[in-house]
């Protein structure tokens, strides 16, 4: 069991930095051709869990901007899982 749960905890913490990847690949406008396959693999792995969530909140609006808040709510729920299941240290990566 205890293995288990230390995978899940570091397939959580992979996630969690996939996501950080998304976002700093959605800040760049045009991909050159080397990155644009890594971009659509973390789309791949991120559009599951970020589309839902940006159907349920509205993107926080401030003038002629927009912020997508999905993301940012996929941090935080993947921290509060992290530190339920993981709140011991397990797993490889923390």
């Amino acid at each position: 069991m205890r293995f288990v749960l230390g995978v899940v905890c570091d397939l959580l913490f992979l996630y969690f930095l996939v996501l950080i990847a998304r976002i700093v690949l959605s800040y760049i406008p045009a991909l050159p051709e080397p990155l644009r396959p890594v971009a659509r693999a973390v789309r791949a792995l991120t559009d599951p869990v970020l589309l839902p969530l940006r159907a349920a909140i509205p993107p926080l609006r401030t003038g002629a901007l927009a912020l997508d808040l999905s993301p940012l709510v996929l941090f935080f729920g993947i921290s509060i899982l992290r530190g339920l299941l993981c709140g011991g240290g397990r797993g490889f990566f923390g």
